[in-house]
């Protein structure tokens, strides 16, 4: 799949239509948000497009991507939304609305499985074998065309893989349960960023 990969700096473009379902990831220097700054979001509208921002980690201004993370009528697809939006709240100080999460509709739906990653899951049903060998890279400073280009494979096949979740979640009779999940999200990231790391509905 032929990639058009554009990088902004600070921020989206304020003309850029990007349509009403976006695919969105972010990169971070770790998984500890307090520690491990947000480097990057990169967003996808599902035509093999990737829209990345390099963000100003002097100020986090970004107005314009802001805008599009909390609009309520653009939905966002995530994988593994949980550590994204809690970075994004901590640093870009916004909420972001109308979710979907690829992570989540993959354990509903994929029962018959026990690996839900996102290589597992553009394998099976983008058929592409994608590396995953900067996954755990700098994102901090001068993006190589490698990391480029992975950073918009964590977003480019998004679309696809919630629509095949979609169907499997609907033949299961398991779309209630999918929405219920999606509805409790924002509090786990709310006690993500309170430090309750544990499953507070254990004994």
């Amino acid at each position: 799949m032929s990639n058009n990969i554009k990088l902004h700096q600070k921020d989206l473009p304020e003309d850029l239509d990007l349509g009403n379902v976006l695919a969105v990831d972010g990169e971070f220097m770790g998984l500890n948000f307090r520690r491990d700054p947000l480097c990057l979001i990169q967003l996808s509208s599902g035509d093999s497009d990737a829209h990345i921002v390099q963000l100003d980690r002097k100020n986090y201004e970004a107005p314009n991507l802001i805008k599009i993370l909390k609009d309520e009528n653009i939905t966002k697809i995530f994988h593994y939304g949980r550590a994204d939006m809690a970075h994004i709240k901590f640093y870009l100080k916004t909420e972001t609305n109308n979710i979907l999460d690829t992570k989540i509709a993959s354990k509903l739906a994929r029962s018959y499985s026990d690996n839900h990653s996102l290589k597992t899951l553009i394998k099976e049903f983008a058929n592409v074998d994608v590396s995953k060998q900067f996954q755990s890279s700098d994102f901090g400073g001068i993006l190589t065309p490698a990391q480029l280009k992975y950073c918009a494979n964590d977003v480019i096949f998004l679309h696809k893989i919630h629509d095949e979740l979609f169907k499997i979640l609907e033949r299961e009779n398991r779309i209630q349960l999918y929405k219920d999940c999606l509805k409790f999200l924002k509090t786990r990231v709310d006690l993500d960023l309170a430090l309750f790391k544990e499953d507070i509905w254990s004994h």
